[in-house]
């Protein structure tokens, strides 16, 4: 089901809906790259030690730490999945699966052992680690080497999916979930992996993030585009006595992944609900690496900064942590929603290879599903 026209062109046309498309993408390829010096310390007092109070731009790792030997501006593992899920997109016109799996098989995982600290991008994720033992050691087939990590893996990479078909939320619901439970299968995960992209894909098409948002997910609930169950009426009122519920056969059992949203933008907006400095949000949702953790910390500050690309990802990288996904992911929030030409130039010169990542982003913009 395709999103009303309306909405989707809004007033500024499809030139701005390609910069959204972009600024998205290479939004999401600057975030990663950024965290990769900084990655994963959760000890604070150790970060600002090694970096100083505040990181402003791209930084090589340290040789004792993660993603060591690598260079500053170069794209981590996720970075590197998040390619090969857009190249399999640009060269088939859309998602195939089979596709996208052909090139994990002979393009990817030749280059894994299956240990954490190896691999391309320095350090290989715990979905990934199990899919790669599945399916190399294993032999099993696609479709049978998913587990159950909590992990935001699948998020990073079904980003360019949910940017492809930003303007059809019931084949991006599809798709993502599709590729999601290739390596990730526990519900929860998944339902809140799909709901971002959700998200990423009403922000390309023109959507504020605000208090609005939720209500305008859930009405793509009730059209029947996005497959999550609920019984309740608008605005989540009591259902009529007697309506009949809807089937809950392939759709997530609740709708609660798509309202976390508006609660936390109009706690980013309301002047008596205050994190300061902003970076703290990492401390209040949370530094690990759980969905969980990431994604609230992601929405605030989608929704803090919707206009300030920099501050937005200066402050997911400067809480510590896991701060890898979350200014990835912060990354693509804003930069959907400042386009490319919002994006400081510093940060897409600085990045590695930005010029053919720029090219191949070119390539999977949003269209219509035929």
């Amino acid at each position: 089901m395709s999103a009303d026209p309306v909405s989707v062109a809004g007033i500024d046309g499809p030139a701005a809906l390609r910069d959204r498309a972009l600024g998205a993408l290479l939004g999401a390829f600057i975030g990663d790259a950024l965290a990769l010096g900084p990655h994963w310390y959760y000890d604070l007092d150790e970060l600002r030690a090694r970096y100083g109070p505040w990181i402003t731009g791209y930084t090589a790792p340290m040789p004792d730490h993660y993603h060591a030997g690598m260079k500053a501006g170069e794209s981590s593992q996720a970075g590197v999945l998040l390619r090969l899920t857009m190249e399999s997109l640009a060269e088939c016109g859309g998602y195939d699966e089979a596709d996208f799996c052909r090139r994990m098989d002979e393009d990817f995982f030749p280059r894994l052992d299956g240990t954490p600290m190896q691999g391309p991008g320095g350090y290989t994720s715990q979905s990934i680690r199990e899919a790669w033992r599945k399916r190399i050691r294993q032999g099993l087939p696609w479709g049978r080497v998913a587990g159950n990590a909590d992990t935001t893996e699948a998020a990073e990479r079904t980003l360019a999916i949910a940017v492809r078909y930003a303007l059809d939320p019931a084949a991006l619901a599809d798709a993502v979930t599709r590729n999601t439970v290739l390596t990730q299968t526990d519900g929860t995960v998944v339902a809140m992996t799909v709901a971002f992209g959700a998200v990423l894909g009403m922000l390309v098409e023109g959507h504020k993030f605000d208090a609005a948002i939720s209500a305008k997910l859930m009405a793509r609930v009730k059209s029947g585009a996005l497959p999550f169950h609920t019984v309740t009426a608008g605005n989540l009122q009591a259902p009529r006595p007697g309506a009949a519920e809807a089937p809950t056969a392939g759709r997530f059992p609740s709708p609660d992944a798509l309202l976390t949203q508006s609660s936390i933008a109009r706690a980013a907006h309301n002047p008596d609900v205050r994190i300061e400095p902003a970076w703290k949000v990492a401390l209040v949702y949370g530094m690990p690496c759980a969905v969980y953790h990431q994604f609230p910390a992601a929405y605030y500050l989608a929704a803090r900064f919707a206009d300030d690309f920099e501050s937005a990802v200066l402050h997911a990288l400067n809480g510590g942590g896991q701060n890898l996904a979350r200014t990835m992911l912060t990354g693509a929030l804003v930069g959907a929603q400042v386009g490319l030409a919002g994006i400081p130039t510093r940060f897409v010169k600085g990045l590695v290879d930005h010029a053919a990542l720029l090219a191949l982003a070119g390539r999977i913009g949003p269209g219509r599903v035929l």
